[in-house]
């Protein structure tokens, strides 16, 4: 079949060669912002006295029924077509003969594919932002039914100091909440409309960019005409922005492995959200998180085979763009994936929190708590210190916690410890104490829920 191209060439491609060009079966997906991006142009063009509003009335209409019928499926999609702006086009002038060929004046297929891909991914940003509230809505409700339940904090891997289940949890809301910042960030620099750059130079017809802009939505427009249809940075920034929660994502699935592991045991996950082996009766795998850690690496791909696509090109348009389409696509389809899973699964967990805080307690980490009580009485610190280590050492060598060895063996080592050092050390007390704003007290927890839940509005 002829292209709708051929003119200079016999537009006669070999069949091999033609698979290898055609982006249609990946485009396809763009097929509504394709046609709404055809509609506004048509109307432009009547406003412009480009061509009359009859014409373009027809033009609308004609459009208005491609959409309905692919989206209701009396219209399939031709994947021998070259891509999905060929495709509407054909059907558009199959429908509507001569009429249908004025619909690509003062256009060009460059800034057509660079509008269609703005506009799509402005639409999967709004989807990809809600799907994160609700991944932050998720971890603060847990974060909110855990706020006071103490666990150790770590630095190293190590047991550190004692914080709250609460408080670990809103570490990762605040995470969360920078990947929606950063999401609107990319939105807004995306939405500058490239439509009326035409192949690289603009066009000799006299348009009104700013019309058929606000008719989709854009801000405003490409001021140059050569970077409108070159353009993929929005590309570039929203799968690096991708790559940034991804990386969240992972950390998050990290820790909640670990976390269910008969190491750790300080979680359980549901039944729904894991899966059992084969051979081994008693195992309950955490797939989901294991998967969302390994499809991070994918999205980094997405983004290095991007850039490293990007680096080489001189302006304006060339052929090696089409490759942004396959990665930018998959990686909105697997972070909206992971982020799905991700939702259910974290307001599903339940905390064993005896665990927890049997971790915090054998971790000695209100070792630092109780050499700040014998400061508080007078002793130098580095003497405090070494004591509170002689202690530690000895707790482990009767196997026993720091709060429930006998008081009588803590004045062997100073006769400065009397029976207020039990509520010195006591984690609970060791977790309140620390009321600095964003630290882990439940009363700090609870204002930085309220902050979160606020953000949200």
């Amino acid at each position: 079949m002829a292209k709708m191209w051929a003119g200079r060439t016999d537009g006669q491609v070999e069949k091999i060669a033609d698979d290898f060009n055609s982006s249609i079966r990946f485009d396809c997906r763009m097929y509504r912002q394709d046609i709404q991006g055809s509609m506004a142009h048509a109307a432009m063009l009547a406003a412009k006295n480009i061509i009359t509003q009859a014409d373009a009335d027809q033009l609308i209409d004609g459009l208005s029924q491609i959409l309905e019928d692919l989206d209701g499926g009396a219209l399939a999609i031709d994947m021998e077509c070259e891509d999905i702006h060929m495709f509407v086009e054909q059907v558009l002038t199959q429908r509507l003969g001569d009429v249908g060929k004025k619909l690509h004046t003062a256009r060009s297929r460059n800034d057509q594919v660079a509008l269609d891909i703005r506009m799509y991914l402005r639409d999967e940003i709004t989807e990809i932002a809600g799907f994160v509230k609700a991944l932050i809505t998720a971890v603060t409700d847990k974060a909110d039914q855990y706020a006071d339940a103490i666990m150790p904090g770590y630095t190293h891997l190590q047991r550190a100091q004692p914080i709250t289940f609460g408080h670990h949890l809103m570490a990762y809301a605040m995470m969360l909440l920078r990947d929606l910042d950063r999401l609107a960030d990319c939105k807004k620099r995306m939405n500058m409309s490239p439509i009326g750059c035409c192949a690289l130079a603009g066009t000799t017809y006299d348009t009104d960019r700013r019309f058929e802009a606000e008719k989709l939505g854009f801000d405003g427009i490409c001021m140059n005409s050569l970077d409108g249809v070159s353009d993929r940075d929005f590309c570039a920034e929203l799968m690096s922005d991708l790559s940034i929660l991804m990386v969240h994502l992972s950390r998050f699935s990290e820790e909640i492995i670990l976390w269910s592991s008969w190491e750790f045991k300080f979680v359980e996950l549901s039944d729904a959200y894991t899966t059992g082996s084969s051979i081994m009766p008693q195992k309950k795998n955490p797939d989901m998180a294991e998967l969302v850690r390994g499809k991070a690496g994918r999205v980094f791909g997405d983004l290095m085979g991007l850039l490293t696509t990007l680096k080489g090109l001189p302006l304006a348009y060339n052929k090696d763009m089409q490759e942004d389409k396959e990665s930018i696509f998959d990686a909105v389809d697997t972070v909206k994936m992971c982020l799905q899973v991700f939702a259910p699964m974290v307001a599903t967990m339940t905390a064993n929190t005896k665990n927890m805080k049997r971790a915090a307690q054998t971790g000695f980490i209100n070792a630092t708590d109780l050499a700040d009580y014998l400061v508080k009485k007078g002793l130098p610190f580095r003497s405090a210190y070494k004591i509170s280590g002689q202690l530690v050492a000895l707790c482990i060598q009767k196997g026993t916690v720091l709060e429930e060895l006998p008081l009588s063996i803590y004045q062997e080592y100073s006769d400065l410890f009397d029976n207020d050092l039990y509520k010195d050390i006591d984690l609970q007390t060791c977790v309140e104490k620390r009321i600095s704003e964003g630290g882990t007290s439940t009363q700090s927890v609870k204002a930085q829920i309220q902050f979160v839940r606020e953000q949200l509005g």
